[in-house]
């Protein structure tokens, strides 16, 4: 392979609205250097995060021009020196990629890259990456949940939240989930929760309180901080955890609702996570897919040329049903 073959990718040469993504048709092919896998994509997911990125808000700024995405599922095109776990030809998802996923072609460090397997297909597998790695962070490596105790996953119909309800299912969890559409309380049920809770109605928090007999819930996992917070503290059980998936913004909470229960916010961020606790997610997740309990949800596609559609509808939809995808 030359490198001089080009591609189809999605650039942003300016933080700002989603106009920004552009397509591009004249990028150059990258190549793996070591350690590196070079993967054919045939689907990506679209994050969050990612609109936070290119809106030029979030912590972490990239080097302009850039192409967004990393959570890929394709077909190894080629590898580089070092790369023992996959091969050419194998289908694989990742969790991160070095040259952006927004793409016909990307560059992914090996230890990033997981095989797919072929009980799943590529929009399936581009739906794993962030969420699923996301979800097992929060509720093992920060929450320390347990089988037994239960578990409400607000705004569960998005693609951490799904995620969550399966994994909190498989892990011996009393799942509860929230959803703002009748249609996404439905995919909650379908998807590990015993039980689903409309968050525009009035007075929810209460029906969970007593869903659990006044007890409280034992880990909140929150994708909406800004929102819900407060009233997340005061569902806790004693010892209660909440964990901080994602926020749109700043909230005034009353300090005195966490020493009442001595609870504990925590935030979550799946960047940090060490090597070996990426390895062990992986393991888990795998053995998830072999077992059949992880069955990722797909919702809104996209074609790649509609990148800022999706980029719009991913922070504007009134509410989230599966996974949101580019297909390539």
């Amino acid at each position: 392979m030359s490198g001089s073959r080009l591609m189809r990718a999605i650039r942003v040469s300016e933080f700002g609205a989603p106009s920004v993504l552009r397509l591009r048709s004249d990028v150059t092919v990258p190549q793996p250097g070591r350690t590196q896998v070079l993967i054919r994509v045939h689907a990506c997911g679209v994050n969050p995060v990612e609109t936070y990125i290119r809106a030029g808000t979030y912590a972490r700024k990239p080097t302009l021009p850039y192409t967004p995405g990393s959570d890929v599922a394709g077909v190894v095109e080629s590898v580089g020196e070092g790369v023992t776990a996959v091969k050419a030809g194998d289908r694989v998802f990742t969790t991160a990629t070095e040259t952006g996923g927004y793409a016909e072609y990307t560059v992914a460090a090996g230890d990033s890259v997981y095989k797919l397997p072929d009980a799943l297909d590529f929009t399936q597998g581009a739906a794993i990456g962030i969420p699923y790695f996301t979800a097992y962070r929060a509720l093992i490596h920060k929450a320390h949940a347990k089988a037994g105790e239960t578990v409400l996953i607000h705004g569960a119909s998005g693609g951490v939240g799904i995620a969550a309800c399966q994994l909190s299912r498989a892990l011996g969890l009393q799942v509860f989930g929230t959803a703002g559409t009748p249609e996404g309380m439905k995919l909650v049920l379908n998807n590990g929760a015993h039980l689903a809770f409309n968050h525009r109605q009035e007075e929810y928090t209460d029906k969970i309180t007593e869903a659990t007999k006044g007890r409280g819930v034992d880990v909140i996992v929150e994708m909406l901080s800004n929102v819900n917070l407060s009233k997340d503290l005061q569902m806790l059980a004693y010892g209660g955890r909440v964990m901080v998936v994602g926020s749109r913004g700043s909230i005034e909470i009353n300090p005195r609702d966490t020493m009442i229960k001595e609870s504990s916010i925590v935030g979550v961020a799946l960047f940090f996570a060490t090597p070996e606790e990426l390895k062990e997610c992986g393991a888990l997740l795998y053995a998830g897919m072999e077992a059949g309990w992880l069955r990722p949800v797909v919702g809104s596609q996209y074609p790649l040329e509609k990148a800022a559609q999706a980029h719009h509808d991913i922070i504007e939809s009134p509410g989230a049903a599966g996974k949101m995808v580019l297909t390539m």
